[in-house]
């Protein structure tokens, strides 16, 4: 019945490729490898990603890449003036998270994180309210749940 509607999880990365951030939701299976491993290779393949996609792009892309997909799912990009790359990766119903992301980046991150003196610059997130906010605002987006069978 339908395209799904789900959040799967969340990665915040800085420029130089470390994860100042992981959150899930609805992720169906785990990886399988350490959460490191993990964070290693979705970097990478963004990196690879970014770098093919400009030099195949016939003109100046603005944006570079906003969003790929698979058959299962949809991985969105969003990546700031400051390097920051955040990557949401939801059902193939979730037609655009570039909103979200931003709201993600400008309200939660720039306001609880890059303004706390707490919060060391290119370390993990160590702020509860940082994570607890985040949640709560993944929950409310309108294509956050599985919907009902």
């Amino acid at each position: 019945g339908g395209a799904e509607m789900t959040i799967h999880n969340l990665y915040i990365f800085d420029r130089a490729g470390t994860c100042l951030h992981y959150g899930e939701w609805h992720r169906r299976r785990q990886p399988g490898i350490p959460r490191q491993e993990e964070f290693k290779l979705m970097f990478g393949m963004l990196f690879s990603l970014r770098s093919f996609v400009g030099k195949m792009s016939p003109t100046d892309m603005r944006d570079g890449f906003v969003s790929f997909q698979t058959s299962r799912y949809r991985l969105h990009y969003y990546e700031t003036p400051s390097g920051l790359r955040l990557v949401l990766n939801t059902d193939l119903g979730v037609p655009s998270a570039r909103e979200a992301l931003h709201h993600i980046y400008s309200h939660l991150f720039v306001e609880l994180v890059v303004k706390n003196p707490l919060c060391p610059p290119r370390q993990p997130v160590q702020s509860d309210l940082f994570r607890s906010r985040l949640d709560a605002f993944v929950r409310s987006l309108p294509f956050f749940g599985p919907r009902p069978a």
